[in-house]
């Protein structure tokens, strides 16, 4: 009996990477999500800001920094799942802007825009996948996906 193996199956490395930008994604939403517990924090800071903001004013500057953080976060995370996907399929063009990403997400870590143990863990998984879909492994995928 003869059994014909799969090529164009992802090799475990891409696998890996997969999950990996999954995890990314993932993270994104929970930072998002993080900043609507919050509320006190962004009210004492909008008040700080700008003294002469009524509470109502201050009510409305932080329900809406709340709703722009979490949307961003929604769209990234949708954005990253979407691009995890395309580099399981072998789609370079997803490989070289996850690349994009990861480079940007590691610097908003390193100046200090995204500096928590959230952030630093997110960048460091999403640093790993990376090198993951570049092993020699992921690349031949990618050569066969062509």
């Amino acid at each position: 009996m003869t059994t014909t193996q799969d090529t164009t199956a992802p090799p475990a490395t891409l696998v890996a990477a997969f999950f990996g930008f999954l995890v990314s994604a993932v993270s994104a939403l929970a930072g998002g999500l993080v900043v609507l517990g919050m509320e006190a924090e962004l009210a004492d800071a909008v008040r700080r800001s700008n003294p002469g903001f009524t509470e109502d004013q201050v009510g409305s500057a932080v329900t809406l920094g709340q709703a722009t953080v979490l949307g961003t976060a929604v769209l990234i995370a949708l954005v990253y799942l979407w691009l995890s996907f395309k580099l399981k399929a072998g789609r370079n063009w997803a490989r070289v802007t996850l690349t994009v990403f990861t480079a940007l997400q590691v610097a908003a870590v390193v100046t200090g825009d995204g500096n928590t143990w959230v952030g630093y863990a997110s960048a460091a998984v999403a640093v790993l996948a990376l090198v993951l879909s570049y092993l020699p492994s992921s690349s031949a995928h990618f050569r066969r996906a062509r």
